[in-house]
């Protein structure tokens, strides 16, 4: 365990976020080879034009141009007028080149601000391949991947918390699928976050005196994200504090043991010799119509933090509601599509979203219940939930035939039927039940007209027992309350 959190009251961290997000096309960025995240099959996405055969010329993918000015625009960015791409040349098995297209001097996007936080620039450029470390002396490539449109975004250095840090990356895999630009999925690689983190005293943070860089790769979820960022703080003002010096290189994050590890000295810009690529045009986007900030703003959907703020005021929801609907598609197709049928009635479309927030998607996590999602029709939820609010079936029986519609797709109205769970409101018929719950219990009722409370609840139990819990309980606790004057 580090010391290093006894000091930290002491050093600030400074945090800059470089994370790739792989682009959702039907090509990859520079030839016609298929875009397949989910292939499995080695080495059969390739074509001579990914592979750097010699002669072969590459061909800018307009629909990753116009995914990355999508993000641009949504995180209030400069679209560039004028873009080139660049060679960024280093040798490594997984660049067939030798070089990568990239973007240095003049990229899509300068400038905009997500969650709070300051981007520098959003840039493209075409991912590598994949490297498979096999047990023994060697390592296998595949190359499915190299040449896939990879979108670049760079925060300025002003987070200061592992938390502040996780949430953005959160933001921008939320923001990328709202504008089906990316799935964004950390787990299959398709987003992959770079933490640059210094520390130092927080009279150094005020005077712009940034501490020592160290850049953490290999951060594939955001709790390592999280993790590593404040593992590499304590690390860091563990050195300072006992007189050494923070040295700036590349760390690993080692997921199984929890903490970072060096890698290698950072490189810089100069090492890599950028120079505008010879073969790829250069770009003036105010020549293109559909890529001017007009036009793309006109073709945004709905974004997440519109969103939220639209299900908070209009809604009235709970913060933790309101994620649930952000971060799960379906769920939130099916609470659009039922309040929309609530023709505005704010009660209603409180119940459609705290049973769709609490039972239905307890329903879809269970292993245990095998159904399908696509049972949950908006038209039979909604006249559910005005069974609810009307009284005709109780909290306990929406429950029950919300687990029904989920196994068989069956009518509310049907299920209640078979299931026996429409409530009786009808107050001839429960106050003989009424009358009886008074005759067996006199002493409950007589303890209830000297003043205890609690009384009435045991006999309004008794009423739903003997009704087999078909009661309405309102109803029959006004009979009971009316009986016992």
């Amino acid at each position: 365990m580090l010391r290093g959190r006894r000091f930290m009251n002491k050093y600030i961290p400074t945090i800059g976020l470089e994370i790739h997000a792989e682009l959702k096309t039907v090509t990859k960025m520079f030839c016609h080879s298929k875009n397949d995240p989910d292939e499995e099959r080695p080495n059969v996405n390739v074509c001579p034009v990914c592979m750097a055969h010699p002669g072969t010329l590459p061909v800018i993918n307009y629909e990753a141009v116009k995914h990355v000015l999508k993000v641009g625009v949504a995180v209030s960015g400069e679209l560039a007028d004028f873009t080139e791409f660049d060679r960024k040349n280093y040798f490594y098995p997984d660049i067939p080149k030798g070089y990568q297209l990239s973007q240095y001097k003049y990229p899509l996007v300068k400038g905009g601000t997500l969650n709070g936080v300051a981007i520098t620039r959003v840039h493209l450029e075409e991912d590598t391949a994949t490297s498979l470390h096999e047990e023994g002396d060697y390592s296998l490539v595949d190359f499915n991947r190299a040449g896939v449109p990879l979108m670049e975004l760079v925060t300025e250095p002003v987070i200061h918390s592992a938390k502040e840090a996780g949430d953005f990356a959160r933001e921008l895999q939320l923001l990328l699928r709202y504008l089906g630009a990316s799935d964004a999925n950390m787990e299959k690689g398709e987003m992959r976050v770079e933490a640059n983190i210094s520390v130092n005293q927080e009279s150094g943070i005020k005077n712009q005196e940034l501490g020592t860089k160290v850049e953490v790769k290999n951060l594939n979820s955001f709790r390592a994200v999280e993790r590593a960022v404040e593992y590499e703080t304590n690390r860091q003002a563990e050195i300072l504090e006992s007189g050494l010096e923070v040295e700036q290189e590349t760390r690993g994050w080692d997921e199984t043991k929890q903490k970072t590890f060096s890698q290698r000295a950072k490189e810089e810009s100069h090492d890599y010799r950028y120079f505008p690529d010879p073969d790829l045009p250069k770009l003036v986007l105010s020549e293109i119509p559909e890529f001017s900030s007009d036009a793309i703003r006109r073709s945004l959907p709905e974004l997440p933090w519109e969103m939220r703020k639209r299900y908070l005021a209009v809604y009235q929801m709970r913060p933790d509601a309101v994620e649930v609907f952000l971060q799960d598609e379906f769920l939130r197709a099916m609470f659009e599509g039922t309040a929309k049928l609530a023709q505005g009635d704010l009660k209603l479309i409180r119940l459609i979203g705290n049973y769709i927030v609490s039972d239905i998607v307890g329903l879809l996590r269970d292993a245990d219940v095998h159904g399908r999602a696509l049972n949950f029709k908006t038209d039979g939820f909604i006249r559910l939930m005005q069974m609810v609010k009307k009284g005709l079936v109780s909290s306990r029986g929406a429950k029950d035939i919300l687990k029904e519609m989920y196994l068989s797709g069956n009518d509310p109205e049907k299920i209640a039927q078979q299931k026996k769970l429409l409530q009786k409101s009808d107050a001839g018929e429960l106050k003989s039940i009424v009358k009886e719950i008074i005759s067996s219990n006199p002493k409950v009722a007589n303890d209830y007209k000297s003043g205890k409370e609690s009384a009435l609840q045991f006999l309004v139990g008794q009423g739903m027992k003997a009704s087999s819990g078909s009661a309405n309980p309102e109803v029959l606790r006004e009979i009971l309350l009316e009986s016992l004057k």
